[in-house]
């Protein structure tokens, strides 16, 4: 093997490793968003109950007492209303998104990352997030097809790139008059 396939093979060992690196992370970024998620969840589920418990005191369920929230004519308790209303269908938006993330395949939660880094939850993972040793099946696999399509990539483009470079005639028998 000559230094131009020795160099090419170096290459694509560097972006094999830094591929692989990067998506060794995606499973602890999923799980400590996970437990983010699950944290907000558990409290807008507390919000909600108490919530319901305080309009089924009164005589009222969630429709009916918003409604009578949204009716008055009173500023800050119109405003209560609409703010409770958003409480809720962030809850069920939130809630919605924790069940599919519970339920997803390793595959299935990577095809969701745009997701989960446009949430407001995603962004503040990201923000906080701890590295981490992929000791998992998961982390493992993850780095082992980073690394395969790391090296395949920058091979490929590395020879691309040298296409042009490569000296003509190569293994054609040279003749020379004397």
């Amino acid at each position: 093997m000559g230094e131009a396939g020795l160099l090419r093979r170096l290459i694509a060992g560097i972006g094999g490793l830094a591929l692989a690196t990067t998506l060794s992370q995606f499973p602890e970024y999923a799980q400590q968003y996970t437990q983010r998620l699950g944290g907000a969840v558990d409290e807008l589920r507390v919000i909600a109950e108490e919530f319901d418990r305080a309009a089924a005191e009164g005589g009222l369920d969630r429709q009916a007492a918003l409604q009578r929230f949204n009716a008055s004519n009173d500023d800050f308790l119109a405003g209560r209303g609409n703010s409770m209303s958003a409480t809720f269908q962030r809850y069920d938006m939130l809630s919605a998104t924790l069940a599919q993330i519970e339920g997803a395949g390793p595959v299935e939660r990577l095809q969701s990352l745009p997701a989960y880094l446009d949430s407001d939850i995603g962004r503040r993972t990201l923000e906080n997030y701890k590295p981490a040793m992929p000791v998992t099946m998961e982390g493992i696999l993850y780095a082992g097809s980073g690394f395969i399509l790391g090296y395949l990539v920058l091979s490929a483009l590395v020879r691309l790139i040298g296409m042009p470079f490569r000296r003509r005639g190569r293994g054609r028998i040279r003749v020379t008059r004397t």
